[in-house]
């Protein structure tokens, strides 16, 4: 695996409890980096050789300011593009957003994605999100917003003289909260049609979310090693997708594939190729105990050691 861009998950706090969530982020989650485990993850993405981008994130970065502040100036430092993602909850105005966002230019971010949409500010207008980020751009930064569309009812193409069946449009992928929130009475579609992730690249994956417990994950709930037992380094170079225990059957023959293997009932309908995954593993944990992880990914707490 050729890694050349490490997401840190900064926290699992946030201001939000969005249903779509897929981490289960709320204020009352835990799952902070501690500075110096934050300082010890930053040396270890230098010592790959290949990352370039380091992107903060969580929950909600901008929560824990001074943290964030010296992290941006610290990778910055280190010689990594800096970018952060935000729900822009502090961007009150663009007077008020410029106030927070130029000591964070001066510390070297670089890119500023914030999202932009009902579940994060409702009906506001102008929302927090679209404030921020034309306060970004106004300073000279990079900036971009990130909208997810609610699930709607939409019917699908049918054969002549026949009537569509109804599926589910919108932007929402079916894992984490929104299984609990938002899957229940939607319409299902059958677990064979569900042959490939949609998503993530298993076979050649150029970037991972790391969390303060360590979790190297491909995909949220989906770990290929631990930072703080082996380095990131070594956990990229021994990255082998066919003999992961998830990865490999993805590969194979997508979410339909991972459910047999791990044993999910075949005869279920689910509404994305997302929602099979997750419960597959969801109902797998015990089995893959260092594979399906952390346990906050399945509405579950776990701050490990690198917390605080």
């Amino acid at each position: 695996m050729k890694l050349t861009g490490v997401h840190i998950l900064l926290s699992y706090r946030c201001t939000f409890e969005c249903e779509h969530c897929f981490l289960f982020c709320s204020p009352y989650a835990g799952g902070t980096f501690s500075f110096s485990s934050l300082l010890g993850l930053l040396d270890q993405a230098k010592q790959c050789g290949t990352v370039r981008t380091v992107v903060f994130e969580g929950g909600e970065p901008l929560m824990f300011y001074p943290l964030l502040l010296k992290g941006v100036e610290t990778a910055h430092g280190m010689g990594f593009s800096v970018e952060a993602v935000t729900n822009g909850y502090w961007a009150l105005n663009e007077q008020d957003a410029e106030l927070w966002l130029k000591p964070l230019q001066g510390a070297g971010l670089g890119c500023l994605a914030v999202s932009d949409d009902a579940y994060h500010h409702g009906d506001v207008q102008p929302s927090p999100g679209a404030v921020a980020a034309a306060a970004a751009r106004n300073m000279g930064m990079q900036a971009y917003t990130i909208s997810i569309d609610p699930p709607e009812l939409v019917s699908a193409p049918a054969a002549p003289g026949e009537k569509g069946k109804p599926v589910v449009g919108g932007d929402v992928r079916f894992r984490g909260r929104a299984v609990e929130k938002l899957a229940p009475g939607l319409p299902g579609r059958p677990w064979e049609e569900f042959t490939e992730c949609p998503s993530e690249d298993f076979e050649s994956p150029s970037r991972v979310h790391i969390d303060a417990a360590g979790n190297v994950q491909l995909c949220q709930g989906i770990t290929i090693g631990n930072v703080w037992r082996a380095p990131l380094k070594e956990i990229a170079a021994k990255y082998d997708p066919v003999s992961h225990p998830v990865c490999g059957p993805l590969l194979e023959g997508g979410p339909a594939r991972l459910g047999q293997e791990l044993g999910l009932a075949g005869e279920n309908e689910y509404v994305d190729a997302c929602h099979l995954c997750y419960l597959a593993r969801k109902q797998a944990r015990q089995g893959l105990p260092e594979t399906l992880v952390p346990a906050q990914a399945y509405g579950e707490v776990d701050e490990g050691p690198g917390a605080k």
